[in-house]
């Protein structure tokens, strides 16, 4: 681990605005670390951006010292690729200015899904959140993005409509499809290594109405409740997506469940949703109206860090074969496999990275390494799934773990064009993201 001289340091705290943190102050240990404290960074120092001036500043403070800047508002999605950079966290950039008349939000780049949520909700309208309302719209959308609402509206990124960044002159720019496209392609789903990104102006759309919520069985009935959400997801309409959940959680029985939400009324989504009704008597149905701003609760992912080990993968069947495979075995030592139904929007034209997903389902398998012996069970149960499986051999950009790369992710024509925008936009290698366009 590189060590950078305290006379450095000393000029870095004089230079920004926003807080400072080095190697040996009281916090540091804290504030330098990423979401998943599986993985590991030996950052040089952590700086906590007052404003845009003040990420400004820090680019060209560090460009003339050769530095690598590494941006994580939050550290989900980190992969350990931060060592030997100064670590930015973008948390203070917290404005959301919602414009109803329009459907659109100006956001800073700290703003957190569910935050993005709560103020579009006051006007009827919603973002495309997905699971977790503590990750930053800024960082799913920088990865593409998949949503509960993706089937009617496709990814996150597409739903941006410009970025406020910062590039590697130090220039503090607006990014939009016609002013600087080819960096706004990349933006919406290439990942963070071209610019900093400070700011998105967000389309919204009109959710005047949704219903959803989760239907928990014992997982005695696991094939039972995977085969009817097999049948619903062959008919449903775009506006209601659906979750299998397989969980099995320390000191329990395995569960089963389908999480969903619809765009729409609590009469006509229990309507679509009625085969549900020929499964065996649930252990609880939390399915209501509600607000666009309580989504975050259906699945009560952990709001504080942790520990976890993730592999995900795009299905191209759900057939009995691929049913077998994740039924027939229990899933620990994982702690959950979602099947997610994708399609709809997804699966259309459009101008990014990722392009079209043509899978219709993904998988995503989660674990708890708090040992080194369950970190490597925990591997070698996804690898054996995933092995399997019916994958197509891609997955989406937010969903990947750190042994991992963009090449997992986007076709070779995405990653063509990602290497030459990053030789001409940041040819010093400035910035440093969880992912190497250059690999």
């Amino acid at each position: 681990m590189t060590v950078l001289p305290i006379t450095i340091l000393d000029e870095l705290r004089a230079t920004v605005q926003g807080r400072t943190w080095f190697p040996g102050d009281s916090e540091f240990d804290e504030v330098h670390r990423p979401w998943n404290r599986a993985v590991g960074q030996n950052v040089l120092a952590v700086v906590e951006a007052a404003d845009v001036t003040d990420v400004v500043t820090l680019v060209n403070w560090a460009r003339e010292r050769s530095l690598p800047i590494a941006t994580q508002p939050t550290g989900h999605g980190a992969t350990g690729r931060a060592d030997d950079t100064i670590l930015l966290r973008t948390t203070r950039l917290d404005r959301i200015d919602v414009t109803p008349a329009q459907r659109t939000a100006t956001i800073g780049a700290g703003v957190k899904s569910g935050e993005l949520q709560r103020a579009a909700a006051e006007h009827g309208l919603t973002g495309l959140p997905g699971s977790s309302p503590v990750v930053t719209v800024a960082g799913v959308a920088l990865g593409g993005g998949l949503s509960w609402f993706g089937r009617s509206f496709g990814w996150v990124g597409d739903s941006i409509r410009a970025f406020d960044v910062v590039d590697a002159d130090g220039r503090a720019r607006r990014v939009s499809a016609t002013d600087d496209p080819d960096l706004f392609w990349a933006l919406r789903g290439g990942g963070s290594e071209l610019a900093i990104v400070t700011g998105l102006e967000v389309g919204l759309q009109a959710a005047p109405d949704v219903f959803g919520g989760r239907v928990l069985w014992s997982g005695d009935h696991a094939r039972q409740v995977a085969e009817v959400f097999r049948t619903m997801t062959h008919t449903v309409p775009e506006g209601l997506t659906l979750w299998l959940e397989l969980l099995h959680f320390p000191g329990s029985e395995p569960m089963v469940a389908i999480d969903s939400t619809y765009l729409g009324g609590g009469e006509e989504a229990r309507e679509l949703m009625r085969p549900l009704e020929t499964l065996p008597t649930p252990l609880s149905d939390t399915r209501a109206q509600m607000s666009v701003a309580e989504l975050g609760a259906i699945t009560a992912e952990p709001t504080d860090p942790g520990v976890g080990s993730s592999r995900a993968e795009l299905l191209t069947s759900l057939d009995d074969d691929t049913l077998d495979t994740l039924l027939d075995s229990p899933i620990d030592p994982l702690l959950s496999v979602q099947v997610r139904h994708l399609g709809g929007a997804l699966a259309q034209p459009t101008d990014n990275p990722h392009g079209a997903l043509d899978e219709p389902y993904s998988v995503y398998m989660f674990g708890l390494p708090v040992t080194e012996a369950a970190a490597e069970s925990i591997e070698q149960k996804q690898a054996d799934l995933a092995r399997a499986l019916p994958a197509s051999g891609r997955k989406p950009v937010t969903f990947l773990n750190p042994h991992e790369g963009l090449a997992d992710a986007l076709p070779e024509e995405s990653l063509t064009r990602l290497r030459r925008l990053k030789e001409e936009r940041d040819p010093g290698r400035v910035f440093r993201g969880n992912f190497s366009i250059a690999d």
